[in-house]
């Protein structure tokens, strides 16, 4: 399995390796202490209910592919803007299609290397009641 990340524009690519290896705690370690997820648009989760939402994801036993966009980075921060892709069939032979383009944010740590501080899969995407998302947690 891939090392945590040297490079910002790594980042992802760890992330889909650790994703696709159906360890949710290869992709808890992709993320510092205390990161925010946000599993759907709105949602904005830290700790325990953070790795479990990724773990749901990573559940469903479908790979992910991941192209990044973009990336800025600035001394230890990076904004990550990623297309990715869920699909396949699940455990239980149901079709999934799962996709965004997410907004992440990730810092270099003491040591050198690169994790996620907030992932947001679904970017600019509208929260459940159609209007954007200014939740702080």
């Amino acid at each position: 399995m891939r090392e945590l990340a040297e490079r910002p524009e790594d980042v992802p690519l760890v992330f889909a390796e650790r994703f696709n290896s159906g360890d949710p705690a290869a992709v808890a370690e992709v993320y510092e202490s205390g990161a925010v997820f946000v599993p759907e648009p709105g949602t904005p989760l830290t700790g325990a209910g953070a790795q479990a939402a990724n773990a749901r994801f990573v559940g469903l036993g479908v790979p992910i592919s991941v192209r990044p966009r973009h990336v800025y980075a600035t001394a230890d921060i990076a904004l990550l803007i990623v297309d990715w892709l869920i699909e396949g069939t699940d455990r239980d032979g149901r079709p999934v299609r799962i996709e965004g383009t997410a907004t992440d944010v990730a810092r270099r740590g003491p040591d050198g290397r690169w994790r996620y501080i907030i992932d947001n899969p679904f970017g600019a995407a509208l929260s459940n009641s159609g209007r954007p998302s200014d939740i702080r947690v």
